[in-house]
C-alpha cells in the first residue's frame, strides 16, 4: 500500500510505518551520540510510552541511563484500509532497535486508566524486572476517560475560563492566520477536564504500585506539566486545561510525601518546554506561539525537541553528578528554563504585537511547526521513499 498524509481539520489520520520507524532510529542516535549518564536506575515504567514526552522519556532511559523500560500505551494496529496509529509503530520500531541493542524492554497495549491494566501491568512487572522501579514516568495525554464504577465517559475540554477567548491563531497546514473565538468553559467542562488531565489516575497509579511494593527505595515519580507564556494563558494556563494542570501539580506534593514516608522516594512535576504534539497542534493560538519561539529558540541556539529534553531532564536535573535535583520555589522541575528566558520571551511578544499575513514568514517559523507535526506521523522524513509500496 502507498501511503500518503490524509489531513482533516489540521489532524493527521494516517501515519507512514517506516517514517515513524525512522523517527525512533533518530532519537535512539541523539541519545548514543550524547552518552550515557551514571545513574542507579535499572528498572523504569513509562505509562504514555508510545509519542511525544513518554515515548522520549521511554528512549533516554532505556539509552541513557541503560535501564531495563516497561511501557504502556494505548494504540490502534492497522487495520486492510487504515493505517496503524503513529504510537502503534514507534512502539514496533523501539521494541526492534532495542532487541538489536540488547537493551531488554517489554510493551504493553492497554488503557492505563482501567483498574484491570494497572493489575496486569503489576503482574507483568513483577516478572519483568529484576527487582523493584527506580524510576516511574506518568506521561498519559488521553482527551476521554471513563469512569468504572459509574460507566461515565468524561471528555476533556479546551476552553477559556469567566469569559470568552478572541485571539489570533493560524492554520498551521496553509499558513493563513485566523481569528480565533471560543466559548467559556461552564462547571463541567472544567470537572470533566480535571478528572481526565488532572492527578486522579496518577495517584491511583502510584499508591497501586506502593501497595505492590513495586517502587524502590529512593524511588523517583514524574509527571509533566507546562506553564507557558502570557500570549497563551487564556486558553492554556488559566482555561480549563490550567486546572488540570493545578490539579495534577497539587497531587505531585501528596505524593510526594507518602514516596518519603513510605520508601525515601519522591514525586516531582517536571515543566517542560512547549513541543509540537498531537495535543498542541490543536490548541488555539498555541501553534503560533510555537512558530515564533522556534524560530527565536533557534536563531539563539537554543532549540530542543522532545528527546533533547528527555535527556536534558535525565542529565541536567535529575542525576546531575551528586547534586540535588534543581527545584522553583513550589518543587518543579523547570525545563521551561531556556523557553521562558527573558530575553526570549522579549522578543517573541515584540514578534506577536507586530504579527501580520505579511510578515509571518519573517517572525515565525511555521514549515518547522509543520514538519514536525508529519515527522510524528511518519512523513516528510528524509531517508524514506514515498512513493513505495509499505507493508502497514
Amino acid at each position: 500500500m502507498i501511503v500518503a498524509p490524509k489531513i482533516l481539520n489540521n489532524i493527521c489520520t494516517t501515519a507512514h510505518p517506516l517514517g515513524c520507524r525512522k523517527e525512533v532510529e533518530n532519537q535512539i542516535n541523539y541519545v548514543k551520540s550524547k552518552g550515557k549518564i551514571k545513574s542507579n536506575v535499572k528498572n523504569a515504567l513509562i505509562l504514555g510510552s508510545s509519542g511525544g514526552y513518554g515515548l522520549a522519556s521511554r528512549i533516554a532511559i532505556a539509552y541513557g541511563l541503560g535501564a531495563k523500560t516497561m511501557g504502556v500505551s494505548l494504540e490502534k494496529a492497522a487495520t486492510e484500509r487504515r493505517t496503524a496509529t503513529p504510537g502503534w509503530y514507534n512502539n514496533m520500531a523501539f521494541s526492534e532497535f532495542a532487541k538489536k541493542d540488547g537493551i531488554e524492554e517489554l510493551s504493553l497495549n492497554l488503557d492505563a486508566f482501567l483498574n484491570a491494566s494497572k493489575e496486569e501491568v503489576i503482574k507483568e512487572a513483577k516478572k519483568f524486572f529484576d527487582g523493584k522501579i527506580d524510576l516511574f514516568i506518568y506521561s498519559l495525554a488521553a482527551p476521554v476517560r471513563t469512569d468504572e464504577k459509574t460507566g461515565t465517559l468524561y471528555r476533556s475540554a479546551l476552553k477559556p475560563i469567566g469569559k470568552k477567548y478572541e485571539g489570533m491563531g493560524i492554520d498551521f497546514i496553509t499558513e493563513e492566520l485566523l481569528n480565533v473565538s471560543i466559548e467559556p468553559a461552564n462547571d463541567n467542562d472544567i470537572k470533566n477536564t480535571v478528572k481526565v488531565m488532572g492527578g486522579e489516575d496518577w495517584e491511583l497509579w502510584t499508591n497501586a504500585l506502593l501497595e505492590a511494593d513495586l517502587l524502590a527505595e529512593n524511588a523517583i515519580n514524574i509527571a509533566y506539566s507546562y506553564i507557558g507564556p502570557e500570549m497563551t494563558k487564556a486558553v492554556y494556563r488559566e482555561g480549563t486545561i490550567g486546572k488540570a494542570k493545578d490539579h495534577i501539580e497539587s497531587t505531585a506534593h501528596k505524593l510526594d510525601k507518602e514516596m518519603q514516608k513510605k520508601i525515601n522516594g519522591h514525586a516531582y512535576i517536571s515543566v517542560n518546554k512547549a513541543v509540537v504534539t498531537r495535543a498542541s497542534s490543536v490548541i488555539p493560538t498555541v501553534p503560533l506561539y510555537i512558530g515564533i519561539l522556534f524560530k527565536i529558540m533557534k536563531n539563539k541556539g537554543l532549540h530542543e525537541g522532545c528527546i533533547e529534553q528527555m535527556y536534558r531532564l535525565l542529565s541536567d536535573k535529575l542525576f546531575i553528578n551528586g547534586g540535588d535535583i534543581p527545584l522553583d520555589s513550589v518543587n518543579r522541575i523547570r525545563l521551561d528554563d531556556w523557553e521562558l528566558k527573558k530575553d526570549v520571551q522579549e522578543e517573541v511578544l515584540n514578534a506577536w504585537k507586530i504579527l501580520n499575513q505579511d510578515n509571518l514568514k519573517e517572525l515565525a517559523d511555521m514549515s518547522m511547526f509543520r514538519k514536525d507535526y508529519m515527522n510524528m506521523h511518519g512523513f516528510e522524513v528524509e531517508g524514506i521513499d514515498y512513493s513505495k509500496d509499505v507493508e502497514i
